[in-house]
């Protein structure tokens, strides 16, 4: 539903994006990451025939962005940093215009704000100027704009942004609902918890690049190592480590637990049971540690980072 090959943009010698190259299938999220300035709005902007890329092509929804601009934005909802919202209008009559915008039918437009309104929590703030929103309402609302036309590809540019809690989970509710619709997404964000517990894979862009991409679980090997498992037993280790080193890669060790390193958990751990059993110590627990998509996005970070100190020690 998203596809992108080599896409470029140059803003005279600058290169804001470098070669992007992207799927998403449909009914899927990817979670495009990086620092600000690394290209993920140009892209955006590239992937909804707002801005013309360089060179590279890119489809939404089959359509090619250059050759096929109406079709795409006819099947793309986008969310943008900056909202544009008419702050003197009233909800109803700015969803009616843009329904309009969308060619929809009247008796469509308003059966979709009102659907949209209720399942934000704003049916309440229908006949209000936007102007009266809170910042957490008018990001909701822009949303319900991008959602307004019921398209099968959503960009969405941080949304969750300036929301409390209770609005956020409504948003990220509202976006594994759409996913049983085969809809797709395409999310920018800054909070790395949100992505992880959204996305079905992760990008991370950096100078214009795509340094990393995979899902989490991938990537997370790739980058911070084989999965972590903690091993907690009922009296002082007495040296097992050095039992059960063989085994696994023991990364560390207090008075009766030990952290360990192993590629294949569902083989190795209850082989290493055994071999804590035949040792006659009993085991309280075994549990693997949690990862992050913190610790993981700012290793793909450093190890870039690396890659491109290296590369200019070697020129």
């Amino acid at each position: 539903m998203i596809e992108t090959h080599d896409l470029t943009k140059l803003f005279g010698d600058f290169m804001a994006v470098d070669h992007v190259t992207l799927n998403v299938s449909a009914g899927s999220v990817l979670a495009l990451l990086g620092p600000n300035g690394a290209g993920k709005t140009t892209s955006v902007r590239m992937m909804t025939s707002i801005l013309a890329p360089t060179s590279g092509q890119a489809w939404i929804a089959g359509y090619n962005v250059v050759e096929q601009p109406e079709k795409v934005r006819a099947h793309v909802g986008v969310l943008t940093e900056q909202h544009g919202l008419y702050e003197r209008m009233k909800a109803l009559e700015y969803l009616d215009f843009f329904g309009r915008v969308y060619h929809l039918p009247a008796d469509v437009r308003r059966k979709n704000t009102l659907a949209l309104m209720e399942r934000f929590g704003l049916s309440s703030a229908l006949d209000k100027r936007l102007g009266q929103y809170s910042k957490g309402m008018k990001q909701k609302l822009a949303l319900v704009r991008a959602m307004l036309h019921n398209p099968p590809v959503l960009l969405l540019d941080e949304p969750t942004s300036a929301m409390d809690p209770q609005s956020a989970k409504q948003v990220r509710d509202a976006i594994v609902e759409l996913q049983h619709d085969e809809r797709t997404f395409l999310i920018t964000t800054h909070n790395l918890t949100e992505a992880q517990a959204l996305a079905d894979r992760i990008a991370v862009i950096r100078h214009g690049r795509i340094i990393a991409n995979g899902t989490f679980e991938e990537l997370a090997r790739q980058f911070v190592g084989d999965p972590l498992m903690e091993l907690r037993v009922n009296r002082t280790l007495n040296g097992l480590a050095k039992d059960i080193g063989d085994m696994v890669q023991v990364e560390e060790t207090g008075t009766d637990w030990l952290r360990y390193r192993v590629v294949d958990p569902q083989i190795t751990n209850p082989l290493l049971l055994h071999r804590v059993s035949e040792l006659g110590i009993g085991v309280v627990t075994l549990s693997p540690v949690s990862q992050t998509l913190e610790d993981v996005y700012l290793q793909v970070v450093q190890a870039d980072e690396a890659q491109e100190k290296n590369n200019g020690n070697q020129h």
